[in-house]
């Protein structure tokens, strides 16, 4: 039983980095599904990746409030844009258990942007609650 209770501390304390790495690999994989969706303009996927309330700002100023507008405003902007699209996600930051922030670089073509999403999750997994992609003056 002594053993038992000296050894209990060290695997409880490693789960919560288990567990964090876990949540890490699924907040990238959204982002990524995020990036396949925008590119093959398939609404229903972007739809299911976003929370019901989630909103976008993007580079242009313009606000898209909700999902069915962020929706709306990524297969207009997917239709009208050409070029290659990808966001490099260079962190992963928890503020929460359910509450991830992930910035990244993000390219479209020639365009050099900086993209901020801030994910959630709920019992289904993680979803993006918010993004806000901004273009850097250096």
């Amino acid at each position: 039983m002594k053993l038992l209770l000296a050894i209990l501390p060290i695997f409880a304390g490693s789960l919560p980095a288990q567990s964090r790495s876990g949540d890490e690999a699924a907040v990238r994989e959204i982002v990524r599904k995020y990036v396949d969706a925008r590119d093959r303009q398939d609404a229903r996927a972007i739809e299911a990746l976003f929370t019901r309330d989630a909103d976008q700002l993007v580079s242009s100023g313009e606000w898209r409030k909700g999902r069915d507008e962020v929706v709306r405003g990524s297969i207009a902007s997917s239709q009208n844009e050409s070029g290659k699209r990808t966001i490099a996600v260079e962190s992963v930051r928890f503020l929460s258990p359910g509450v991830a922030l992930a910035d990244g670089r993000y390219e479209l073509g020639e365009r050099k942007m900086w993209t901020t999403l801030l994910l959630t999750r709920d019992s289904t997994g993680w979803h993006i609650a918010a993004i806000r992609n901004m273009l850097p003056t250096k």
